[in-house]
């Protein structure tokens, strides 16, 4: 059978796809069976948020527990890149970052804006939209233009950090549309009314892309008015690795001083949580908005985020560490169809593309990345060795790449430092074990090379 064919197959397994076989005379034509598909893509989401307790996504969380929907959660999902213009790219393309060119948020602009899923899909019959946040840099000095590949298109203006929640511009369309500071204004809310219009105005003759990218809950942490003070009395304890350097670790770990403002991290940790509530709020509206036009059993959810981020974690606030805290990330997917619950899979953002082709029926040349339907539909399929992760250096951490497996974290730094993790026994990376035993650093090694290719 072939992708599209298991895809269409698969949705009909829910009851819910219109039968595309004989029509009767002067009704109109079958729907297009393959699904629509909607990328929820938040921004350095810590991947602790969901599940987690209190939650800061009370409704998709209970969804996961709600044995009668169709979620499927991967607690073994990486980025390749714990940064946010790299980790965009693969999401849009498949390919790893030494790959699409786009290294560090300065590189946006080098992305081959015509290799995106978008385009595949697009040229294939789909109908596609953009919403929120694209590539760092964006418009890259080209004034408001929009990508190939996208029908509708509502993409934030870069701007400064202070633009990240209200005073943001968006380019609407090709329009470039400023937004203001009142409450109305918060960009999660006004990205969401978006979203929700993409669905309510797609074309129903044919499937449809959506991806929907807020701001939140990247810094400064900014909730909506209505969420202020939601887990003020709320309780998000310090991990075990919090303000902690570890034993053996990398001569930039062993840099840093102990944190100057512990009470300060955690009422950012809270404020996080907070700001995600709109999301929440947002995902719901979406998912209401594809049941109240019929669409539900035909579309698959992708959610998940750009990368992780540390909250005082080995000492460091921040991204671009190789550690869980920055490359670990949430990923779930509705599939309709499916048993809900966890799979053992490791999983990353490399993935994201080569599904959606699969689903789509569509080819994608070039990927690094592999198709998660098989472990979706609980089908048998080798499992990955490991996730590679690669860091381009900046001014405190030096370049490195790293292989995460299910149950180790190996780091080669271009320093020629090495870290090692047992994550059995150490799962929050505190006691560096490279050099104590050769043989299993050196199989490590040899799996990130194999990944780096």
């Amino acid at each position: 059978m072939s992708r599209a064919g298991r895809a269409a197959a698969l949705l009909a397994a829910s009851g819910l796809l219109a039968a595309a076989g004989r029509t009767v005379e002067g009704s109109p034509p079958p729907r297009d069976p393959r699904p629509n598909v909607v990328i929820v893509l938040t921004d350095d989401q810590p991947w602790w948020t969901i599940p987690h307790d209190p939650p800061p996504m009370p409704w998709l969380q209970g969804r996961l527990e709600d044995p009668a929907d169709h979620w499927v959660r991967f607690p073994l999902a990486f980025v390749n890149v714990p940064l946010c213009c790299p980790s965009r790219a693969s999401l849009l393309t498949g390919r790893y970052a030494h790959r699409t060119g786009v290294l560090t948020n300065l590189d946006g602009s080098r992305l081959d804006e015509g290799s995106t899923i978008a385009v595949r899909l697009h040229d294939a019959g789909y109908h596609t939209g953009y919403v929120g946040k694209y590539l760092n840099g964006y418009p890259f000095g080209r004034g408001p233009y929009v990508p190939p590949g996208w029908d509708r298109w509502t993409a934030k203006w870069q701007g400064s950090g202070a633009t990240v929640y209200f005073d943001a511009a968006l380019v609407e369309d090709g329009l470039a549309v400023p937004h203001g500071s009142s409450p109305e204004d918060y960009l999660t809310d006004v990205l969401a009314a978006r979203a929700v219009r993409f669905v309510r105005e797609a074309p129903r003759d044919r499937p449809f892309l959506l991806v929907f990218a807020p701001t939140a809950p990247h810094a400064p942490w900014t909730p909506a008015p209505r969420h202020e003070g939601s887990f003020l009395a709320a309780d998000f304890p310090d991990p075990p690795s919090f303000d902690e350097q570890g034993v053996g670790g990398p001569a930039w770990v062993r840099a840093l001083p102990h944190l100057p403002d512990p009470g300060g991290l955690r009422e950012a940790r809270r404020d996080a949580a907070e700001a995600l509530l709109a999301v929440d709020e947002a995902v719901r509206a979406i998912v209401e908005a594809l049941r109240a036009r019929g669409d539900l059993g035909r579309t698959v959810i992708f959610f998940l985020t750009d990368n992780g981020a540390a909250f005082g974690e080995h000492r460091w606030v921040g991204k671009g560490c190789p550690y869980d805290e920055c490359a670990r990330i949430p990923f779930l997917v509705r599939l309709p169809g499916v048993l809900p619950g966890a799979r053992p899979d490791l999983a990353s953002v490399v993935d994201v593309a080569p599904t959606v082709a699969e689903l789509a029926g569509v080819p994608l040349p070039g990927a690094d990345g592999r198709s998660l339907l098989p472990a979706l539909e609980g089908r048998p399929a080798p499992l990955r060795a490991g996730v590679l992760l690669e860091w381009a250096g900046d001014p405190t951490i030096p370049a490195w790449r790293a292989v995460r497996t299910p149950s180790s974290l190996y780091v080669e730094y271009a320093t020629g430092e090495r870290e090692r993790y047992d994550l059995r026994r150490d799962p929050w990376a505190l006691r560096n074990l490279a050099g104590r035993d050769p043989a299993a650093d050196r199989a490590l090694a040899a799996l990130l090379d194999r990944l780096r290719g």
